[in-house]
C-alpha cells in the first residue's frame, strides 16, 4: 500500500481538491519557498501539475524517490500524484506554474507528440539555444495570467500552449518511462483519476470505475484513502465541483442548465451539492467570481477567495 503523503492544492495550503475558477497559478520560486525556510518537504498534488523554470540558483530535488541536484537554467516538470520536495539554496530565481492537468490535456489533445513530450515528470537542463524563446514564453504567460483584460481565458490558453511548445523544444528528448512496479495503489489512483476526467458528467457509480480498473469498490476506496487521504467518491465530487465553478465563472448558462450538463437531474439537488462542496450557493459564487475576474493581481481566484470558500470541503458520508 502506498505511503500517504500530504496532498495540497499549493504547498502549505492544506486544501484537498481542485482550484476554483482558474486553470493555473503562477508565482516566483522564492515567494513560497522563503516562507518555509527554503525547505519544501515531500508532498503531492492531486490533480495539479507543476512546471518550474529555474533561471539561477541551486537546489536538491526529491522526485518520486530519486534525488537530483540542479542549477539554473533548468526545468522541473511534476505531474499529479508525483511525490516531490525541494531544498533550495538561496539566492534562487525562477517561476513556477501550477496547472490543472486535465485542462492542459484537453489543450494538447490534438498534438499527442507535444503532449507526450511535456507531460513527463523529470528534471532537465534547458538547451542554451532555446533559452530566449522559453524565457519569452514564460513572461508572456505570466503577463496574460495577471491581466484583467477581455478574452483573458483564451489568451491564457494560447500562452500556455506556446509555453509547452517552447518547453518541449528546450528539453532533451525524454527516455521512455518504465512502468512503476512497486506501487499498485498509486497506479490505480492515477488510472481512476483519468477515468473520472473522462466520465464525470455521467456520474457513474463507483462500482463501474472499480470494474474498469479490475478491483472492487472497497479496494478503490482503500487505495484512494492511502494515496490521497480521502475516499473515491470525493474525487468524483471534486471534479464535478470544479467544472461547476468554471461554468459559473466563464459562461452565462443558468444554474439549471449547468446542473443538467453535469448530470444532475434536479437543479435543487445540484444547488445543495454545490453549497456542501464549496460553502456557497451557485449564484453567490458566480457573483464573487465575477468580481475577482475584474481584479488584476496575477493570482488565481482560488487563492483570493475568503477563508470560508477556501475551507476544506466537507466529505460525503
Amino acid at each position: 500500500m502506498a505511503l500517504h503523503l500530504p496532498t495540497y492544492l499549493l504547498y502549505g495550503e492544506d486544501v484537498a481538491g481542485l482550484p476554483a475558477a482558474d486553470v493555473m497559478h503562477c508565482e516566483s520560486v522564492d515567494e513560497r519557498s522563503r516562507l518555509h525556510a527554503w525547505e519544501i518537504r515531500p508532498h503531492r498534488h492531486e490533480a495539479l501539475m507543476q512546471v518550474f523554470f529555474i533561471d539561477a540558483g541551486r537546489a536538491e530535488v526529491l522526485l518520486d524517490g530519486e534525488r537530483h541536484r540542479l542549477s539554473g537554467p533548468s526545468a522541473i516538470v511534476v505531474l499529479p500524484l508525483a511525490a516531490h520536495g525541494f531544498h533550495w539554496t538561496p539566492p534562487v530565481r525562477g517561476t513556477v506554474f501550477t496547472i490543472l492537468e486535465a485542462h492542459l490535456q484537453r489543450l494538447l489533445a490534438h498534438e499527442p507528440g507535444l503532449r507526450d513530450a511535456v507531460l513527463r515528470t523529470r528534471v532537465a537542463r534547458i538547451a542554451a539555444a532555446e533559452r530566449p524563446a522559453l524565457r519569452d514564453a514564460v513572461d508572456a504567460l505570466r503577463t496574460e495570467h495577471g491581466r484583467a483584460a477581455p478574452w483573458r481565458a483564451a489568451a491564457v490558453d494560447a500562452a500556455l500552449v506556446r509555453l509547452m511548445i517552447a518547453l518541449a523544444r528546450a528539453l532533451p528528448p525524454a527516455e521512455s518511462a518504465a512502468p512503476a512496479s512497486g506501487d499498485r495503489a498509486l497506479m490505480h489512483v492515477q488510472r481512476f483519476r483519468a477515468l473520472v476526467d473522462e466520465r464525470f458528467r455521467e456520474q457513474p457509480p463507483l462500482a463501474e470505475f472499480a470494474a474498469a480498473l479490475g478491483i472492487t469498490t472497497t479496494q478503490l476506496n482503500r487505495v484512494c484513502r492511502a494515496v490521497l487521504g480521502h475516499p473515491a467518491l470525493a474525487v468524483l465530487h471534486a471534479r464535478l465541483s470544479l467544472e461547476a465553478q468554471r461554468e459559473l465563472a466563464y459562461t452565462t448558462l443558468g444554474v439549471k442548465h449547468i446542473a443538467y450538463r453535469l448530470g444532475f437531474g434536479d437543479a435543487g439537488y445540484f444547488t445543495r451539492f454545490f453549497e456542501r462542496e464549496t460553502g456557497s450557493t451557485p449564484s453567490a459564487w458566480r457573483e464573487k467570481a465575477a468580481g475577482l475576474k475584474n481584479v488584476s493581481t496575477g493570482r488565481s481566484p482560488a487563492r483570493q477567495e475568503d477563508a470560508a470558500a477556501r475551507a476544506p470541503r466537507r466529505r460525503p458520508a
